[in-house]
């Protein structure tokens, strides 16, 4: 059937008017059924029986046929334990009819429930290193990564080799004392590599700490503020790594070990909605399923989301959206409750850097609404375990004036609040940023890893230019030098700037210029 024969709220009598004397045995959706011969259109599969019941299944999400196959459990043959045939009926006896002699309808036996088979939850058996692992061979700034304090049984190393910094490798972490649980084929069919493995034992043991103090949301602008009635304020984590290390996965991987410890409710925020498929096909790659995450979009913004469990999956430009009487914000807030305590996932982090700008020491500035929206959204739920993913965390002082989990400012550091801390380390400049990023690191609240260039190759390929067309650059050239030697006549003649004093009467025009 087409993808749009749901049970849609616009299609919903279609879709019941249709199995009305029906009973839906399974409904599959297959994304890219037929993607091999050039579309991807989804569509959807029924099995049905045609007598009366249940029309309204769970719907198994899948790619393929095959990834159905391999997903469900096909039994080819039941044998029926003896004594536990089920006991006939003998039929009623019935007045003679006209059609007698017609086959009568054959009575259908039940078939004995079976159990669906559920991956096996377990602990995940690491030990602890006293000792930090003997750091690599360097090579020019970097040197091989391994993780310095735990040794992850089972676990095989990253696909690509890792490597960091001289100045982050360097500081060892410290050790944890978080144990996660995950699916025992995460190790077995090597779904996570130990680098990747790693990152869940340390964000779940920065979740494990507070926030020294009780804060409460301050009452204009985005800041907290000491309250003695207020509350204690969960410690975030943030993951610095570059592309290739497979953050996408990882946020998977911390929200999986929440969702099997119960807390079956988390927030993934991301950059736009073109990122959905990536978040799903990582959470599917787990052990999810790709309709456990759905887009906060889906539902209006004034409209309650009766999402009970599940992963909402949020754009910034989604986050800061709102309109007079609504605002995504709230309803994201309403959906997750006061004390929500799942992951907030924020991918691409480096969107809400903008942040700094909402608060100044002379005053309000603007801000950008996105990155206040995040921040806002971190102050109103204090229990959330707060994930920071990005590429660029480090890379300027803005870029972590949005992670008010990471206790850079405030009781117990060197920094009375934001505005000092960003003032103070905007002065210190690119070392300061990299001692920010060591100490975290050996609080255990960052980690930064790339893929290594190791065995790259690469050519020069040299073109040597036609007489044609260095006759062409030449030409474009001149032309360009003309233009700029009269570039302040030609605003002045066309009104941009005032020919007698020289002010600028069209900013927009001069900057464009």
């Amino acid at each position: 059937m087409p993808d749009w024969f749901t049970t849609s709220a616009k299609l919903a009598k279609i879709y019941e008017d249709t199995f009305a004397s029906c009973t839906v045995r399974t409904s599959i959706r297959l994304d890219k059924c037929y993607h091999k011969q050039g579309t991807s259109v989804a569509v959807r599969l029924y099995v049905i029986d045609k007598i009366p019941g249940q029309i309204k299944p769970a719907v198994l999400a899948r790619e393929t046929v095959a990834d159905v196959a391999t997903a469900v459990p096909i039994i080819k043959r039941v044998t029926v334990q003896p004594g536990c045939e089920p006991r006939a009926v003998p039929p009623k006896a019935k007045p003679d009819a006209l059609f007698k002699s017609m086959r009568a309808t054959p009575i259908t036996k039940p078939v004995k429930a079976r159990a669906a088979q559920t991956p096996k939850i377990e602990a995940l058996a690491f030990s602890t290193l006293e000792k930090p692992r003997v750091l690599g061979e360097q090579s020019g700034v970097y040197i091989p990564y391994r993780p310095s304090r735990v040794d992850i049984v089972g676990a095989r190393e990253h696909p690509t080799p890792l490597v960091e910094s001289v100045a982050m490798g360097s500081i060892p972490a410290p050790i944890p004392d978080y144990v996660p649980a995950l699916h025992d084929r995460v190790l077995q069919e090597s779904l996570l590599s130990e680098a990747q493995i790693e990152t869940v034992i340390y964000a779940g043991n920065a979740w494990q700490q507070y926030l020294p103090g009780l804060f409460a949301p301050a009452e204009e602008g985005v800041g907290l503020q000491l309250d003695e009635h207020g509350r204690a304020y969960r410690k975030g984590y943030f993951l610095g790594d570059g592309t290739g290390a497979g953050k996408g996965r990882q946020i998977a991987a911390c929200i999986l070990d929440g969702w099997l410890a119960g807390r079956r409710k988390a927030i993934w925020v991301s950059k736009n909605e073109s990122l959905l498929e990536d978040a799903r096909r990582d959470w599917s790659a787990i052990g999810g399923l790709a309709a456990d995450i759905q887009p906060l979009s889906n539902w209006k913004i004034d409209q309650a989301v009766p999402f009970r469990e599940g992963i909402l999956f949020v754009t910034y430009p989604t986050l800061r959206s709102q309109r007079q009487d609504a605002t995504r914000l709230k309803q994201l807030l309403d959906w997750a409750g006061e004390d929500f305590d799942g992951v907030i996932a924020f991918d691409e982090s480096h969107e809400m850097g903008g942040v700094a700008g909402g608060e100044g020491a002379r005053g309000t500035k603007s801000g950008s609404l996105q990155g206040i929206a995040g921040v806002l959204l971190q102050n109103n739920l204090p229990d959330a375990r707060i994930l920071y993913a990005s590429a660029t965390g480090a890379s300027e002082v803005n870029n972590l004036a949005y992670a008010v989990r990471l206790g850079l400012w405030g009781p117990g550091t060197a920094f009375a609040n934001r505005e000092d801390f960003i003032s103070q380390i905007r002065a210190g400049g690119i070392a300061a940023m990299e001692l920010v990023s060591r100490d975290l690191k050996a609080l255990g609240l960052y980690q930064a890893r790339a893929l290594s260039f190791a065995g790259v190759e690469y050519d020069i390929l040299k073109h040597d230019l036609t007489a044609e067309q260095i006759a062409v650059y030449d030409t474009y050239a001149d032309a360009w030098a003309i233009i700029h030697q009269n570039l302040e006549e030609a605003l002045e003649l066309t009104g941009v700037v005032d020919e007698i004093d020289g002010t600028t009467l069209n900013s927009g025009a001069k900057a464009a210029a």
